[in-house]
């Protein structure tokens, strides 16, 4: 049944403190329903307008509340956004939920959905176990804050942090609208600027996973999870580790769906094929809600085996299929051991042979973005070139079909002339004419090989056993590819590179990869299809100025220096260059640069940086805002600069810069 739907552009929710929340509301006309909430810092205004418009309205048309809220500190809430993930945040959402399920239009029944930040809010307002709070819909939202939260992956620094960090700053910056919050909206914007550091210099105060990464971690009080879940994510964004990981140590009603996207809603999933999620929510919905038939036989995880496809810096879409497992970790998964001998992965264990391997800073420029958000040039180029620098091990041409599903192990023999090391493991599908696609990659800065809340440098020349677990992963290795696992000491732009030159000796006797063999089943043929994907109406918008997109990398002979340049005119953060919000008449523009440099032979000149601008008009109401940071290194010390400048019809409200070092503690 479809349902005639009203909309409310603003409705105030009130907290207990007094304060204000900003909400939108697509309600179905009729009788009092289940709401479905979405509660993050974007903007449901203008930023994510365009994005919000067709979920909502689909689920109202479909028979929910469906209702957008902007946390304090963003958008037109009162409040300041002090930090991302910190408990008032979640306090707010159960205030949020009780006042919902209150409203004459609920039926006294919510659940949550949300992607990201939405996601992370999602499982932290759970964690508090409100009572209408019936059931969590978790997109790309992990159960790490450590870990998957683009800060750090085992134990080294992602630089990705930067442009979050930026990104941030860029976006706590962004002023109330006029329009809704009158003429208070410049005391709440020059409340906002004045509270605007660059979180980053915070995060690299706790390089390690203390109490500040712990609070709010799903993974550390799995036990206060106590409604259902529906976890889905895509392989090609590396939060999405986190739906196998919930589906194995949640102990409520819970399915998980991993598909081939990046950090996306699956119905617009690139690469794709996308699916029909919104069908996939309202069916989870029914039957947690009305124990309805919508996920009867529904295995708990659906996941996309992936088949080659050549490897090139755009991927639109995936050959495979998906398969269901009706538990997790799945009692069909077998591991099937290659051993390691001098460059070749052989079924049986072969001779302790030490192969010693000093590599380039360089490796990993032919990565793909650690975020990957469907933008052209973020998708893995061919993995030669890195490759050739690493220390490469290959099986035999297959003989058979082998299908993966989970996650890889390496365990390996090394030692390293340095206290601190970080290894890099890439494993790729190696085609009969040589190409190299990347299947999954996993990174491990070595003093947390045990431990990241206590993490231990390195022995200079100690052997150790290291054990790197890759994030999971579906593939289907065809006949006639090999098998081929590449090590590396560096892994740039990914992660920040260890204070020094490392040489590795690693030893091939006891060193192993254990693959998570999938053996095809019969009924995997029987697997219920998803549907195509639907959505409701488009917010209409009028593109001014279209995007530019711009990706290269250079090498400057003379210096040595490697360079790679990112250049986006919209595209990241919206359908142009500048554009307008039909409804509303707000223009919005957006640019972005980012410059990631280093030489091969020196982790030390490692340098990265972002700039970005954004821009809000509508008729006499002109905001231009400027962000940028950069991050360099010395053997002991980071130094992060980073500077704010918000403008109002040309002339300047704020304007700061800060200069902060930190210390670096094994990393």
């Amino acid at each position: 049944m479809t349902h005639y739907v009203s909309i409310t552009e603003n409705l105030w929710i009130p907290l207990a403190d007094g304060r204000r929340l900003a909400a939108r509301l697509w309600l179905p006309v009729g009788k009092p329903a289940a709401a479905v909430l979405e509660y993050m810092p974007y903007r449901k205004r203008d930023a994510t307008r365009t994005r919000d418009e067709p979920i909502h309205h689909w689920l109202a048309q479909h028979g929910y509340a469906s209702i957008r809220v902007d946390m304090a500190g963003s958008g037109d809430s009162d409040g300041i956004l002090g930090q991302e993930f910190l408990p008032a945040e979640a306090n707010d959402g159960v205030e949020i939920v009780a006042w919902i399920a209150a409203q004459p239009w609920c039926n006294g029944d919510v659940a949550m959905l949300g992607k990201s930040w939405g996601g992370f809010a999602g499982l932290m307002t759970a964690m508090r176990q409100p009572p209408a709070l019936k059931a969590i819909i978790v997109v790309c939202g992990g159960d790490d804050r450590y870990d998957q939260s683009l800060h750090f992956t085992g134990g080294a620094i992602l630089c990705e942090t930067l442009w979050w960090s930026d990104a941030m700053m860029l976006f706590n910056a962004r002023p109330p609208d006029p329009a809704i919050s009158g003429d208070a909206w410049m005391a709440k914007w020059q409340a906002r600027l004045a509270a605007n550091p660059p979180w980053l210099a915070e995060w690299l105060e706790h390089p390690h996973r203390d109490a500040f990464w712990q609070q709010g971690s799903v993974n550390d009080h799995p036990g206060r999870i106590g409604c259902a879940v529906l976890a889905v994510g895509g392989w090609a964004d590396y939060i999405s580790r986190s739906v196998p990981r919930v589906l194995s140590y949640l102990a409520t009603p819970r399915w998980g769906i991993a598909g081939p996207w990046g950090h996306h809603y699956p119905q617009d999933g690139i690469p794709g094929p996308a699916i029909g999620f919104l069908q996939e929510v309202d069916r989870f919905l029914d039957t947690v809600l009305t124990s309805g038939p919508g996920f009867a036989d529904t295995p708990m995880f659906r996941a996309w085996i992936a088949e080659w496809h050549q490897p090139g810096a755009m991927h639109v879409t995936q050959s495979g299929r998906f398969v269901g497992e009706a538990e997790w970790p799945s009692p069909h998964i077998q591991p099937r051991v290659l051993h390691l001998w001098p460059g070749a992965l052989a079924e049986a264990a072969g001779a302790d042979v030490a192969l010693m391997y000093r590599g380039p800073q360089t490796v990993g420029l032919c990565a793909p973005e650690w975020l990957s958000q469907g933008v052209p040039g973020e998708a893995p180029m061919d993995q030669r070139a890195d490759d050739g620098q690493s220390l490469c091990f290959e099986s035999a041409p297959l003989a058979e079909r082998l299908e993966i599903l989970g996650s890889a192990v390496l365990e390996i023999e090394v030692s390293v002339d340095q206290p601190v090391a970080l290894l890099a493991a890439r494993l790729c599908a190696v085609a009969a004419d040589g190409a190299s696609l990347l299947v999954a990659r996993g990174i491990l800065n070595l003093p947390h090989r045990e431990s990241s809340e206590h993490p231990a440098p390195m022995v200079p020349g100690q052997r150790t056993r290291i054990r790197l677990t890759l994030p999971e992963t579906g593939y289907a290795f065809a006949p006639g590819q090999r098998i081929r696992i590449a090590l590396s000491t560096a892994y740039w732009p990914i992660v920040w590179p260890s204070p020094a030159p490392v040489t590795l000796t690693l030893h091939t006797g006891a060193s192993r990869l254990t693959l998570p063999v999938r053996p095809p089943r019969p009924e995997d043929a029987a697997l219920r299809p998803f549907d195509p994907p639907e959505a409701g109406p488009s917010t209409p918008i009028t593109i001014l100025e279209p995007s530019r997109l711009a990706r290269r990398i250079t090498h400057d002979i003379l210096t040595g220096e490697h360079v790679l340049e990112v250049e986006g005119d919209g595209g990241f953060l919206g359908p142009g260059r500048r554009f307008r919000l039909d409804e509303t008449g707000t223009i919005q523009g957006h640019t972005i640069r980012k410059r990631c440099a280093i030489r091969a032979d020196d982790p030390l000149s490692a340098n990265f940086s972002i700039a970005q601008t954004m821009e809000f008009e509508r008729g006499d109401w002109r905001v231009t805002l400027e962000t940028g940071t950069r991050l360099t290194c010395t053997a002991d010390t980071f130094h992060l600069t980073a500077t704010a400048r918000a403008t109002s019809g040309g002339v300047v409200v704020d304007e700061r810069r800060w200069e902060k070092t930190a210390p670096r503690l094994l990393v």
